[in-house]
């Protein structure tokens, strides 16, 4: 297999330093990577060149922080894929799938947690609207893959009862939350407060009352310390002067590291986030618009930073699978050469006696 070529397709900074982390466990590919695309999705690129599209992985700080990172660890670049012939790609959302790769071998990987089965999630699985329309509640849905790695049993459950095939599933976890532990040991200043990690719904275009959650987070701590840490993709501005109306003398951070926090605190409030999964795993007191004890049976395994690994392993049986498969393809048309062959001189054999 050395020589094969693998895309991976990054997205926010999760999903591009997962993919990072399963290529270097990889070295025997040659190995390229390129930000999320919409090749072949026409109305998707033409809505993301206005920018409109600019707080999703398709544009604005997600795409930039994605090549920046790709950039300063010399990795090989290939925007939108069009510039190799891949033997596999690997895929953190099945929302859109470029046209360009649907002929490919392709591995979806799990990112975190996937958004509720709420009311859009209905009306496009029933009439089967476009997925993007549902977000990340229809993840796993293309079935356009060829196999799936997933963060935990619990995880693979809840895919198979959307609909997913579950012979396509393999329970891996998935880089960034599979060592939870690791996070203990850090330099962040602070212990033993209540950490609030906000969501960008509003950026999104979904309701939020954030008033509402700031009050709420205020409560819960009952006179600790609040610290926020602000969702990436946020307007940061406007979500500090809420927190200094709303939740006076709180600590506000926006672009740095969340692990450590989540490792000093003792409560952690989330909305939609997957980091409620490190905060599950380390323990800590956890309060989510998920169901927790729901949350408990999908944590991500934790297996000290091999899920990696176990997803290379993976890419490997599906590349010697392909393999196999042609090698066997080859053996049945020989055989079946060899019979006509025989079947040919035995004829020719008769006609000369007669």
């Amino acid at each position: 297999m050395i020589g094969k070529k693998v895309l991976y397709v990054c997205g926010t900074m999760n999903q591009t330093t997962q993919m990072h982390k399963i290529s270097k466990m990889l070295p025997e590919f040659d190995s390229y990577f390129t930000p999320f695309y919409a090749e072949g999705h026409p109305v998707i690129q033409y809505v993301s060149g206005l920018g409109l599209l600019d707080f999703s992985v398709l544009g604005g700080q997600a795409r930039k922080r994605s090549l920046a990172y790709l950039k300063e660890n010399n990795l090989q670049i290939d925007e939108n894929g069009k510039n190799n012939d891949y033997d596999l790609v690997f895929l953190c959302a099945d929302l859109l799938i470029p046209k360009n790769i649907r002929n490919k071998k392709i591995i979806l990987v799990q990112e975190g947690m996937t958004d509720p089965e709420n009311f859009a999630y209905h009306i496009v699985t029933k009439f089967h609207l476009p997925r993007w329309l549902a977000s990340t509640s229809t993840f796993g849905l293309s079935n356009i893959y060829d196999l799936f790695c997933v963060a935990s049993e619990g995880y693979k459950e809840h895919f198979i009862s959307k609909g997913v095939d579950g012979s396509k599933i393999r329970v891996t976890g998935i880089p960034n939350f599979d060592n939870s532990k690791s996070f203990l040991e850090n330099d962040f200043p602070h212990k033993n407060y209540v950490l609030v990690a906000t969501s960008d719904m509003r950026e999104t275009y979904k309701f939020e009352n954030r008033k509402k959650f700031i009050s709420k987070a205020v409560e819960i701590a009952d006179g600790r310390q609040l610290i926020f840490k602000l969702h990436p993709n946020e307007n940061a501005e406007r979500a500090i002067n809420e927190i200094e109306k709303y939740a006076p003398g709180s600590l506000v951070y926006h672009h740095e590291n969340i692990d450590p926090m989540i490792a000093n605190c003792d409560v952690l409030i989330t909305r939609y986030s997957s980091v409620v999964y490190i905060g599950l795993a380390l323990g800590k007191e956890v309060y989510s618009d998920f169901d927790v004890n729901k949350l408990k049976k999908m944590t991500p395994i934790q297996n000290d930073g091999t899920s990696a690994k176990a997803i290379a392993e993976v890419a490997r049986e599906l590349l010697e699978t392909e393999k196999s498969q042609i090698y066997s393809l080859e053996k049945n048309l020989e055989i079946k050469y060899n019979l006509i062959r025989r079947y040919r001189i035995k004829k020719r054999l008769a006609k000369i006696k007669n």
